[in-house]
């Protein structure tokens, strides 16, 4: 193939910048920063995605499952034998069976004192309606069903304990046998004991408010769903999962089966959301793979809505005392708290996890003298509850935020001048929290004071039944949750490097494959557009491979934590850095010149065999990025024999610390003093995120979590009664928000102060939307109705919770007192 040799200048209107590491690329290929439309999603929005239920497997059986009606019994009797003398009937494997072929899923996150560590899949014992006791495989799903019904369950009904109270009651029956006062565990982060009330002891006022934030349901647009099928020949178990995090689920996997780990292979396809609900192995799906180890078949279950609701891991659910004490001038001299987790039946694999962060960012981006918060694990005999999107920062954010607003109204201080007076200054930080946070970078009062700003509009006049407040909250986003060293500093059994694997193919087309998977949130694109800027080439050059654990690099933690972009991104910069230096050099071999000299010129719609796509030497030679790459997968054009052949690099990023998002949200509102009823009329949003990869998806990320924070604000709530059976069965039940329950006048804003610990400056942001809606909404609707603010401690706020505080205040509905 040969070298080309032109003379003269380059075309017209090419623009030169500096690639990687300053060196001379030339072209309009600037990726970062363009709001690029994910191309994956208009396959998607034709209907040709391919989700679980989609998938195709030869002579597939399915499976339903057998589960307890009652939230706390022991199984007496589990008669299968009208299921297995069916004919339709491939499989029935019962409690029993079950503890001959599985053993239980690992603990993670445990807590100080933690009486179990691990999962049980086969139990003799349920400790939730819903929990699985046994599954059925036929040759339908709808015989699936029929014979999970006709399997006839004797239980010996328990006392049941579906709340916190019932569960700390004296005399409560424990639900984890030799667990008494059903306490999981405790765990205290932050100052001495003698330091908080030291500052108690000299404050000026004193705010103690104990919070209620419930359990709340996932809701995905897909439910879950696994596709096992077992090769007796091979030996290997391949799974199809929609799951957030296909490492971490083979892990489990291998040590509930028995399997090696090269024997099992895990694969995400599309999966249509998460928000936390995906990232672990359930007892379930195992029984799942466990049944298709048995029959050497493929089995697929896919989640029914009403199992989703009712089976599937919840969110939230902690009751909260907590106080702040301030000083004569203002200043915050303390924030102590006590957090009642609820576990549920049993602590998930990230156990207590949301609880403690909920302890660890108590402080939120205030100074303060002193600042702790202990946290107690609860078993109750309700669904477990585990990650959900936020992961304790909200529950810590609503908490804190409605101290200050109280010490605000009753110092009659303004809320905003109270939250600036104590907020770090961006010349503070690096800054070490009481509970050992270091915030890297941020100005967190320019985005408190952008936000109020946004806030100041004038609204049309109400009539005298509707009051209107508004409200302006900050907070902090734990983002890059990372470092190994503090995941083992914290006993957390994952890892916390991010690696990914960078591949120029012999046509010199780009391959990206990380460990981080996709989920809706678009990171196949961001994570193209940071190859493409490393590398100086047209974005569609670019193809990222996720979710497959015999192609993707390691990644426990996966798409969570606000991570993904954040750690797969910096490593495949520093991955790209390297290979565009590996074809640099490669191409200044073939023109003969040093690598310095050799200018990459590719044009935005240029192939890459394309003469507008090539590395031109100081004497006009020139040769394709194609021809380069060909060349290379041959051995050629290496300056030195030891030098790598394979155009492909890995890269390992393990970051020396956390990163830290953060943003201050303002919301006003409606009050409806007859009815209850809040309306969100305006809603502004103001995030600092580190440098954006693609604004539009950034933007997408920020809206789709303010409307997710506005439903756990107004409507959403996961229910049980007396008896811990589930009263929220499905969207009749349970209420998402609306298109008209977010506000037309939602504005959202980004600042960008870069991340120092992370190559390409990155920031995360998946959480941060949802993170501060609940704070916001409850101090707008104090602020509309000073009366009944020392009431808004619990959400959501419904209509009837509403209206019952403005009666017990005497507010009538034309707006007077009674």
């Amino acid at each position: 193939m040969p070298v080309h040799r032109l003379r003269g200048h380059p075309r017209r209107g090419a623009q030169g910048h500096g690639g990687p590491g300053g060196r001379p690329v030339t072209g309009g290929n600037r990726h970062i920063g363009r709001p690029v439309p994910p191309p994956h999603h208009d396959r998607l929005v034709r209907g040709n995605g391919r989700y679980l239920a989609d998938l195709r497997a030869d002579a597939v059986l399915h499976a339903a499952f057998v589960r307890s009606p009652l939230a706390h019994a022991h199984v007496v009797r589990f008669d299968a034998t009208a299921a297995r003398n069916d004919p339709r009937c491939a499989l029935v494997l019962g409690p029993r069976e079950l503890a001959e072929r599985t053993a239980p899923i690992p603990a993670v996150w445990l807590l100080p004192g933690q009486p179990e560590d691990t999962i049980p899949v086969a139990v003799g014992t349920a400790r939730y309606a819903g929990q699985p006791l046994g599954v059925v495989v036929a040759d339908s799903p709808g015989a699936a069903e029929d014979l999970a019904e006709a399997v006839r369950l004797e239980l010996d009904p328990l006392p049941p304990v579906p709340t916190l109270a019932a569960a700390l009651a004296g005399g409560a029956p424990p639900v984890v046998p030799g667990t008494p006062g059903n306490e999981a565990g405790r765990v205290r982060h932050g100052s001495p004991q003698a330091d908080i009330a030291a500052a108690l002891a000299r404050a000026a006022l004193v705010v103690e408010r104990e919070f209620t934030l419930p359990r709340v349901n996932h809701a995905p647009l897909e439910p879950r769903g696994v596709l096992a099928e077992f090769d007796t020949g091979t030996g290997l178990l391949t799974v199809r999962a929609s799951s957030q995090g296909p490492h971490s689920m083979r892990q489990d996997l291998c040590a509930v089966l028995g399997l090696r780990a090269d024997r099992v292979r895990v694969i995400a396809p599309d999966v249509g959301g998460s928000f936390g609900s995906k990232v672990l192995l359930y007892p379930d799906e195992a029984m799942v793979c466990a049944a298709a180890v048995a029959l050497g078949a493929a089995v697929r279950w896919v989640e029914t809505r009403a199992e989703n609701f009712t089976a599937a891991y919840q969110g939230r659910g902690q009751r909260t005392t907590a106080r702040l004490a301030v000083g004569e001038d203002g200043r915050f001299l303390a924030f102590d708290a006590h957090i009642l987790a609820d576990l549920g039946a049993y602590a998930t694999q990230a156990g207590s996890g949301p609880y403690q962060v909920a302890a660890l960012t108590l402080q939120g981006p205030y100074h303060v003298d002193a600042a702790a918060a202990t946290v107690t694990g609860v078993y109750t005999t309700r669904v477990p509850t585990g990650a959900y999107r936020g992961y304790g920062m909200q529950e810590a954010t609503f908490v804190r935020e409605r101290l200050i607003d109280e010490a605000a109204r009753e110092l009659a201080i303004p809320p905003v001048a109270l939250r600036e007076r104590n907020l770090i200054r961006p010349h503070e930080l690096p800054h070490t929290t009481h509970t050992g946070l270091t915030y890297d970078s941020g100005d967190y009062g320019a985005a408190l004071r952008r936000a109020a700003d946004l806030a100041r509009r004038r609204a049309a006049p109400d009539p005298p039944w509707v009051r209107r407040g508004t409200a302006v909250v900050a907070a902090v986003e734990i983002s890059a949750f990372a470092p190994s060293a503090l995941l083992e500093a914290l006993d957390i059994a994952w890892s916390g490097w991010e690696g990914v694997r960078l591949r120029v193919n012999h046509d010199g087309t780009i391959t990206v494959y990380a460990g981080v998977t996709a989920v809706g949130q678009g990171i196949e694109t961001s994570l193209a557009q940071i190859a493409a800027e490393g590398l100086g080439i047209p974005l569609d050059w670019v193809r990222v491979e996720l979710g497959d654990t015999d192609t993707a690099p390691h990644s426990d933690l996966s798409s969570q934590a606000s991570r993904a972009v954040t750690l797969a991104g910096g490593a495949l910069v520093l991955a790209a850095r390297r290979l565009a230096d590996r074809m640099r050099a490669l191409a200044a071999g073939f023109l003969g010149a040093e690598p310095e000299h050799v200018t990459q010129r590719v044009a935005p719609d240029a192939a890459p065999g394309s003469p507008d796509a090539a590395f031109h030497g100081p004497d006009g030679a020139w040769i394709t990025w194609r021809e380069v790459a060909h060349r290379g997968y041959r051995g050629w054009g290496r300056r030195d024999r030891t030098d790598p052949v394979r155009l492909e690099e890995s890269v390992d990023f393990d970051p020396p610390r956390l990163t830290f998002a953060h943003g201050a949200h303002a919301a006003q509102v409606a009050v409806d003093l007859g009815t209850g009823r809040v309306t969100v009329a305006g809603y502004w949003a103001v995030h600092d995120s580190g440098v954006l990869v693609n604004p539009l998806i950034a933007h997408g990320q920020i809206v789709g979590g303010i409307a997710q924070g506005l439903g756990q604000a107004l409507t959403e709530e996961s229910a049980a009664d007396a008896e811990g059976r589930p009263l929220t069965r499905s969207f009749r039940e349970y209420t998402l928000p609306a298109a008209q329950d977010v506000p037309d006048d939602l504005v959202v804003e980004h600042t960008s102060t870069p991340s120092d610990a992370i190559p390409g400056g990155f920031k995360g942001l998946g959480e941060g939307g949802t993170i501060l809606p609940p704070a916001a909404v409850a101090c707008a609707v104090a602020a509309a109705v000073p009366e009944i603010a020392h009431t808004l401690t619990s959400l959501p706020l419904t209509p009837a919770r509403v209206r019952a505080a403005l009666r017990a205040a005497g507010i009538t509905a034309e707006g007077g007192t009674r």
